[in-house]
């Protein structure tokens, strides 16, 4: 598993973290999700797969939450497939979390906005749960897929994910800073929390901070990294320096 932070934009502190999925073969080297979770998803090994994750993030998150802020929160995602399991898994995702003395805040739901548009009583009544136990719902990549007003009015999603497609270029596309402040504009006025993914440039991150984005996560920051590795640069973001300790790194 690789953590990569998300970080408070106006404070440049790490606040939060995305577990991400590695898998390391140990004749063919790494694969990326993109190769193996459709495969997963299609044989439905997906459920327990995803059912791992939660339980290493949960871990994880407690000893964060212990020595690094009280209030840390790790993300993770949770496949369109996962929902169509009446039970998902639920109850036992929340009996694991008061094992540990969480709370439901401690882990976020990234969801997609093809899950919305597709939601049936079974997906709403999870989505529910989830709310009812205070787990935070983040839209992944949001602006690339056909969810609607109506969907985020009908559903408590607390934070939008401004997709990289958006941020790519934003200083020299006029359109793409109009969306991002659209975005940004939207959500903030229904209460929600808004994460600009793939975030490469210092410029970026400048234009992101003054159209008002709460958090960004990207390449500038920090690439996908174990968890000893996260922790360094947890230390370092409070410092101060999180940014200009990873340019004198790269060169």
């Amino acid at each position: 598993m690789a953590y990569q932070p998300i970080v408070h934009l106006t404070s440049g502190c790490i606040h939060k973290a995305e577990a991400l999925l590695r898998w390391e073969h140990p004749v063919n080297g790494s694969y990326s999700p993109a190769e193996f979770v459709p495969i997963a998803e299609e044989t439905g090994i997906i459920v327990n797969i995803g059912d791992w994750v939660f339980r290493e993030a949960a871990k994880q998150v407690k000893l964060w939450r212990e020595h690094l802020h009280s209030d840390f929160q790790i993300s993770i995602n949770k496949s369109p497939v996962q929902f169509q399991q009446i039970s998902g898994g639920l109850g036992c995702w929340f009996e694991y979390l008061k094992e540990l003395n969480l709370t439901g805040q401690s882990i976020a739901i990234e969801i997609t906005e093809g899950l919305l548009l597709d939601a049936n009583e079974t997906v709403s009544s999870m989505l529910r749960a989830y709310t009812e136990a205070g787990v935070d719902i983040s839209l992944d990549d949001f602006g690339t897929g056909y969810s609607s007003l109506a969907h985020l009015q009908k559903y408590d999603v607390d934070y939008i994910k401004i997709d990289r497609s958006f941020v790519n270029d934003l200083a020299n596309n006029p359109k793409n800073l109009v969306l991002c402040k659209s975005i940004i504009l939207m959500a903030h006025e229904l209460g929600m929390k808004v994460i600009a993914e793939g975030i490469e440039t210092i410029e970026q991150r400048d234009i992101l901070m003054e159209i008002g984005c709460d958090y960004g996560q990207g390449f500038l920051f920090s690439r996908p990294v174990p968890a000893k590795e996260f922790e360094k640069l947890f230390e370092t973001s409070f410092a101060g320096n999180l940014v200009e300790s990873i340019e004198f790194t790269d060169g």
